[in-house]
């Protein structure tokens, strides 16, 4: 028997993690070979939504609350990553989270995930919503007075090699050899 005869006959036709009857496709639970045990039977949403870089539809995900209890551990290691995910900026998910409990080999899997340290990371977008990076180049679009400093950073002026900070409003750099905070809605990546 093939993978995706195992997963068709353990899924029973539906999708592992929301349950809907629409065609189907295998995903591999990272890390991981390209075992059933290590995969999952999904629909095309949740396949769209597990890409990487986009952003997740909590009500489309509020689905966990079903498959989290499902005895297959690649489905658990899932819906834990997923709920991770989610309760950064939802409360529901920790609700969820609070109660799941993964057996200690899914947890060490669950744990292992590549995507965790992102979650983590705060995300710097210019003025137009282009990402912004460490060491880019921004430009300011207006007149900007420094206080403190006595100066008016001028539109059009380049600020090299930014630093990123805590803050997704925020970057560092240097503006008439002074090392100052800007706001990023006041710049566009160069």
């Amino acid at each position: 028997m093939n993978i995706e005869e195992v997963l068709l006959e353990r899924s029973n036709s539906v999708c592992e993690l929301c349950a809907a009857s629409t065609p189907l496709v295998i995903y591999y639970v990272q890390p991981s070979g390209e075992a059933a045990d290590q995969s999952l039977f999904i629909c095309k949403i949740c396949s769209d939504q597990l890409e990487e870089g986009k952003a997740l539809d909590s009500d489309h995900w509020r689905c966990l609350n079903d498959s989290m209890w499902s005895p297959v551990p690649a489905v658990q290691v899932m819906a834990y990553r997923l709920l991770k995910k989610l309760s950064v900026k939802e409360e529901w998910p920790q609700a969820k989270l609070d109660m799941l409990y993964l057996e200690p080999d899914a947890q060490v899997w669950a744990d292992s995930d590549s995507d965790s340290e992102e979650t983590d990371a705060v995300i710097t977008k210019d003025s137009n919503g282009t990402l912004l990076n460490a060491g880019d180049t921004v430009s300011i679009i207006r007149d900007l007075e420094v206080k403190g400093a006595g100066f008016t950073a001028k539109r059009g002026t380049a600020v090299r090699n930014i630093s990123l900070t805590n803050s997704p409003d925020e970057i560092e750099g240097r503006v008439n050899g002074v090392r100052i905070v800007l706001k990023t809605c006041y710049l566009k990546r160069s």
